[in-house]
């Protein structure tokens, strides 16, 4: 799951003991430069980087490991395609790389090298992105990421841990919805088959599981109200968040590095 879920498909690994906002301040500067950029090389470094970082600091599942290596690599290919396809050849310049190379051909249409390159870019840094969110994302729980805010950088407790309770409905609508099947299974009630009859049946959902939304949400709200929640300016905290001197160094090393590559990258490119 994500940083924002309470669990985390990591168990361990340098990365799990940092500070969850260290896990943020790192990857965010380069993950915001790296919309900013063109062409295949710097994106494809950092999505290089931000997989090394995972396998090494962090002990992923071999499902997640298999995402990385495999499936992000194809989802780039795949996506590059997707976005090669929409390029205007005329906005390319003829002595672009690829431009003589034809992929496909459909009547007076050509899918070209140059096409797929430029499509490919805007993939990779999709990709890029999304392996240095993982950074974060794999190793930190929710419950986590809100005790950094409200410790660190002094979000206020009411708007944070509101919006964690608010969180944790997603995984209990699951578990709710399968509950409501379930009980319309044993109640011989029949979807039917089709897509209309899918469609009705989903609708038919909705209603249950709004009621029991509302219910599960005035308990939360009455049990906060008993615990006086939001009563008084501050609250005392069972778990502390502390930033130590590892999370400095990840912060800097993370943008050390960073800036290295970039810097490798744009002079190998040149």
């Amino acid at each position: 799951m994500s940083a924002l879920g309470e669990t985390t498909v990591a168990r361990g690994g340098p990365l799990r003991s940092l500070n969850a906002l260290a896990k943020l301040a790192g990857p965010v500067p380069v993950m915001i430069a790296l919309v900013l950029t063109r062409g295949v090389p710097l994106p494809l470094a950092f999505a290089v980087f931000a997989a090394l970082v995972l396998l090494v600091g962090a002990r992923l599942g071999l499902r997640w490991i298999l995402v990385i290596l495999l499936g992000v690599p194809a989802f780039a290919a795949v996506l590059g395609v997707s976005f090669g396809i929409w390029v205007d050849p005329a906005t390319l310049p003829a002595d672009a790389a690829g431009s003589e190379l034809v992929l496909a051909q459909l009547g007076e249409w050509r899918f070209t090298g140059a096409m797929y390159l430029v499509g490919l870019a805007t993939a990779l840094r999709i990709a890029a992105i999304i392996l240095l969110a993982f950074v974060s994302g794999l190793t930190t729980t929710g419950a986590e990421l809100v005790r950094a805010l409200v410790q660190q950088l002094r979000v206020p407790y009411r708007l944070g841990y509101t919006a964690l309770a608010a969180m944790r409905f997603v995984p209990r609508f699951g578990h709710e919805l399968e509950v409501i099947r379930a009980a319309r299974r044993v109640r011989g009630v029949d979807r039917g088959r089709g897509p209309i009859a899918w469609l009705r049946g989903t609708v038919g959902l909705a209603v249950p599981l709004l009621a029991s939304a509302i219910r599960h949400a005035e308990r939360v709200a009455l049990a906060m109200d008993a615990r006086a929640f939001g009563a008084h300016d501050s609250r005392t905290e069972r778990t502390i968040s502390r930033w130590r001197r590892r999370d400095t160094v990840f912060v800097l090393g993370f943008w050390l590095v960073s800036a290295l590559l970039w810097w490798a990258v744009e002079t190998a490119v040149a």
